[in-house]
């Protein structure tokens, strides 16, 4: 089915508000998903073309009929790492740990409850494969901890073996988990580089069968890494968007993939992004003429209305939390009004939201 939004105003993007509250919206919490469809193109896709207004709405496997021969697919292959534990103590409580980041002595992270947590008193984990020692509280359940293995084994094999995914805190399980399921499916099929504490969620709709089917169409297809960190979901603190300061996360963009988006410009292709940590990634490295520059860093790219994108001419995303950096990335795309309409017809057409939802295709 098609349907026809209003006309986009012309000047949309440079009178957008730039209000927090102005991005915010009701969503029934039963269309937050906390389970994936299978197989993964099986998900919901809705599809918004920017030029003539109009969206439909369709499956994701349908990619292969949307986009062209000559299209550049750019995909995020980081890796989701397993460091989200669980525990008991002695006294029968269940603790968690989600270590984020490598620093000096060993791991920065959180841990919930923090109050069952002393600085100096370790805390076995994962049956007693890993032990924690809390060494410096930084509040809020964040701590600088040593990581141990009681048989002395590679801390990171360790972790790799007996870790968890680690699930937004919307995703309940509840003593229903499945380990390995939810380790193989919060994770892209290309996923190659170890580094984030969060998927690159829109990336996961993809199964091998349709990369090969959009291969065999013509679409080509490069990637970048950008490894997705806590600070994706933080919340925006400030009144005024504008003031907002955001995270940092390392990001690298080949020379592959720059000579990719330079070919595509010239054969007359469209850069589509997979996902906004893609689009970030992109921009960052973003040069006249609507190419990008390799390079390797650390980026804190925020992009909302008024601050348009200038290379990426399509994007493959899920639908995001309300408030957050992610839905004003999109904005920046559709504008402000107009993405809120296409929620408001994605809750009205029953879309599931956020990590294991659906997902929608900007054109």
């Amino acid at each position: 089915m098609r349907l026809a939004l209003a006309p986009p105003a012309a000047s949309l993007a440079n009178h957008d508000s730039v209000r927090v509250d102005d991005y915010d919206f009701e969503l029934p919490t039963d269309l937050i998903a906390t389970r994936a469809v299978e197989p993964r193109d099986a998900a919901r896709l809705l599809v918004y073309e920017r030029a003539s207004a109009r969206l439909a709405h369709r499956r994701f496997a349908d990619l292969v009929e949307l986009l062209a021969p000559g299209d550049l697919l750019v995909v995020n292959d980081t890796r989701v790492v397993p460091w989200r534990l669980r525990g008991t103590r002695p006294s029968g409580g269940r603790v968690d740990v989600l270590l984020v980041e490598r620093c000096a002595g060993g791991f920065r992270g959180f841990a919930r409850p923090a109050r069952k947590f002393r600085l100096g008193e370790a805390v076995a984990l994962e049956g007693g494969a890993v032990h924690v020692v809390p060494r410096v509280a930084h509040g809020d359940g964040k701590f600088d901890f040593a990581v141990e293995t009681p048989a002395g084994e590679d801390v990171a094999a360790v972790l790799e073996r007996v870790g968890r995914a680690p699930l937004p805190p919307y995703i309940a399980r509840d003593g229903s988990e499945d380990v390995a399921a939810d380790r193989a499916r919060y994770q892209t099929v290309f996923a190659a580089r170890d580094g984030a504490i969060a998927a690159p969620t829109a990336g996961m709709h993809f199964t091998d069968a349709l990369l090969d089917r959009l291969a065999q169409g013509g679409v080509q297809r490069a990637t970048v890494t950008l490894h997705v960190g806590l600070g994706t979901f933080a919340p925006v603190r400030v009144e005024d968007v504008e003031k907002h300061v955001m995270h940092r996360e390392h990001y690298e963009v080949s020379a592959a993939t720059a000579a990719a988006v330079v070919a595509t410009r010239e054969r007359g292709g469209r850069i589509v992004a997979v996902g906004t940590t893609s689009a970030r990634a992109l921009e960052t490295c973003a040069e006249p003429g609507r190419v990008v520059r390799a390079g390797v860093g650390e980026t804190d790219l925020f992009l909302y209305p008024g601050r348009a994108l200038h290379v990426v001419d399509a994007l493959i995303t899920n639908f995001h939390l309300p408030r957050s950096t992610l839905l004003m990335l999109v904005a920046a795309m559709v504008g402000r009004e107009r993405l809120l309409a296409l929620y408001a017809e994605a809750i009205a057409q029953r879309y599931r939201f956020y990590s294991f939802g659906d997902a929608m295709l900007v054109l």
